[in-house]
């Protein structure tokens, strides 16, 4: 039956076929994609608005010029575009693949396309719509778009796409031919190739892949809708349905699995998705219903700290950058406090080097904007569940010496994980003390061979010297690594400005290696950290390693103490029990070549020996400034107050 369903049609749709099958495991993963083949949300007499229909509908460039003429600040963004358009090389992108990846190229032309095609909306220069037309008609003679790597299918896609779009009405129809095969044949037709199934694999899963993929299929076919009116119904009607799959990872409160930076490529393209959908349909299906989505521009936000690095956990890279999806959200919801830390990059535009294969976005979505009256927000304390359940804590949003930690659980198990749970950041007066090293290049560690996605417990990802427990702020046992199949989560919290905290249960990470592992992290007073953990050991001796991660200088001035110092700032460690630890420091370079070196680190921490059957608490204080300011003592997890 064809019909065109709205929100009530897409949400009973899901509770009978896509939460039936979701429970049903791996068997159904072949089930759910021919599900998605054959579910039906546009068909034929859809009606759809005229080229250019993806993002920024025809005419809509109209209100964009308004905005740039009203409000300086756009000005500035608008003309960072155009400057970038005239400095893209003459030369067409190449076919040149780096490792098993055409990504680069992909991306290039996506930044290239897009901006290209923005400058010419906007101001119907020929220059713009003769490079962009040379850069498209390039691409499209890829003999393909590398979709053994369906990432660079996906975003090359949404390229053309776009380019093709943004410029129907103005190319000819010979180069309306040859871009409209391309899409057609090297993208579109790629994902339903059965000779490799592989391909499609994006279609169920619950990550990234799953939006950038379903993202750059919807706009292929929306582009070339007339040319194949029954492909592009059938990829837009199964972009719907397997997009959903990873919104429901947002649930319940916005935390997103796979930390920081693939927050801004699997949700920004979500968003991508959502906003031409929304444009082009005047619904968005009910997919914004799912729990947690549209609450995630918080954990973003929070995920920031004062010194404006972002706690950088799993495979993410520390400085933040702007998130043009935050003025989708802020819109969205209209809150505008959601753009506190996103305004200062549009103010340092002219400085700061953005992503600019999507920076159009941002006057898609931002321009509307008073960027000078955003407020800060009010929320010092946040916390979410989820595959990665985290905590955040700030004495202010205001001051830029504040004490900050980010704090996280989960399990290394998730899509880019590392062995981090119950690991943390912290910030105080401006530095941030305690670090995460974050992300490896992948394609380095793949053109040395490493298997870098193999999860299981003795898989060879776990040899990286930033993806183990050790080089994390967390608990290492007897040498060992956690546990993959572990997981921990968020088992109490208070957002009380005088004992401010949140705590979780570890002992699934050490399974065979304790009987319980329990840490606790808090902000007292607004005026230092605790640390508490509590371990109970099995029947045999254990060696129990705690660390921390700095770039500081550290002097070891005390049997319990350690003095870190960094631009004119300090910080006192003090292990307040067991008392008698003896602090001392290991070094960041890994004795194996492929990983990647750490200069200016250390880690400083302790070890203790916990005799069998024994049970013991480990309270560390991190004091910013004056180590001799009064301190309370530190009372058992069991008596710190929840919510």
């Amino acid at each position: 039956m064809n019909v065109v369903p709205g929100k009530q049609k897409f949400t009973t749709m899901k509770s009978i076929v896509l939460s039936a099958i979701l429970l049903m495991g791996s068997f159904f993963a072949t089930a759910q994609v021919r599900y998605m083949d054959t579910v039906q949300f546009i068909n034929r007499n859809t009606p759809l608005p005229p080229h250019p229909r993806i993002l920024l509908l025809k005419g809509e460039e109209e209100q964009l010029k308004k905005n740039i003429a009203a409000d300086p600040a756009w000005k500035k963004v608008h003309e960072t575009i155009l400057r970038q358009c005239d400095t893209i090389s003459p030369v067409p992108a190449e076919r040149i693949m780096t490792g098993i990846r055409l990504l680069y190229v992909s991306r290039m032309c996506l930044g290239r396309i897009f901006s290209l095609s923005y400058a010419w909306r906007m101001t119907h220069e020929k220059k713009y719509f003769d490079r962009a037309e040379k850069e498209l008609l390039a691409f499209c003679n890829f003999s393909d778009w590398n979709p053994s790597h369906y990432l660079d299918v996906a975003e090359g896609t949404a390229a053309i796409a776009i380019g093709y779009d943004w410029l129907y009405d103005s190319l000819s129809v010979q180069s309306r031919s040859i871009i409209s095969k391309a899409i057609r044949t090297k993208g579109l037709a790629t994902s339903y190739d059965t000779a490799y199934p592989s391909y499609r694999k994006w279609l169920s899963v619950t990550n990234n892949w799953n939006q950038v993929c379903n993202t750059g299929m919807t706009f292929g076919a929306l582009a070339t809708y007339e040319d194949d009116p029954a492909l592009a119904i059938k990829v837009i009607n199964r972009s719907i349905a397997s997009i959903d799959i990873p919104m429901k990872d947002y649930g319940p409160d916005g935390a997103f699995a796979e930390g920081y930076t693939y927050w801004g490529y699997g949700t920004t393209f979500n968003v991508m998705f959502l906003s031409t959908i929304e444009k082009v349909f005047k619904t968005d299906f009910g997919l914004t219903k799912e729990k947690g989505f549209l609450q995630t521009g918080n954990y973003l936000q929070q995920m920031i700290g004062p010194s404006g690095k972002n706690f950088n956990y799993m495979d993410a890279s520390e400085p933040s950058r702007l998130q043009p999806a935050m003025f989708w959200f802020a819109s969205r919801l209209k809150d505008n406090s959601l753009l506190y830390k996103e305004k200062h990059f549009v103010f340092d535009i002219d400085h700061y080097k953005p992503d600019e294969r999507l920076l159009p976005l941002l006057m898609i979505w931002g321009s509307s904007v008073n960027i000078n009256a955003v407020p800060a927000p009010v929320q010092n304390f946040w916390t979410g569940g989820g595959k990665t359940p985290v905590a955040f804590m700030r004495n202010s949003w205001t001051d830029s010496n504040a004490i900050y930690v980010g704090f996280k659980g989960g399990s290394p198990s998730v899509t880019h994980g590392h062995m981090d749970v119950g690991s943390f950041v912290m910030e105080a007066d401006g530095i941030r003390w305690g670090i995460d090293f974050g992300a490896q290049d992948y394609t380095a560690l793949e053109m040395k061979n490493i298997d870098l996605w193999a999860n299981q417990q003795d898989g060879q990802r776990w040899d990286i010297f930033r993806y183990h427990n050790l080089a994390h702020n967390t608990l290492t046992v007897n040498n060992q690594s956690q546990r993959v199949d572990g997981r921990a989560v968020i088992t109490g919290y208070a957002a009380d400005t005088s004992f401010m905290f949140a705590t979780t249960d570890m002992s699934s990470l050490y399974k065979g290696s304790l009987l319980s592992a329990n840490r606790g992290i808090a902000i007292v007073n607004k005026k230092y950290v605790v640390v508490t953990d509590e371990v109970a050991n099995l029947q045999q001796q254990s060696v129990v390693r705690w660390t921390f991660v700095t770039r500081a200088a550290v002097h070891l001035s005390g049997k319990n103490e350690a003095l870190l110092t960094k631009d004119g700032k300090q910080l006192t460690i003090r292990v307040e029990e067991p008392a008698n630890v003896v602090m001392q420091t290991w070094s960041t370079d890994s004795p194996r070549e492929y990983d990647e070196r750490n200069p200016g680190t250390v880690i400083v921490g302790f070890e203790i020996i916990l005799p069998a059957g024994s049970q013991q608490a480990m309270n560390v204080l991190l004091i910013p400034g004056d180590a001799s300011q009064d301190t309370k003592k530190v009372l058992p997890l069991g008596q710190w107050k929840n919510r």
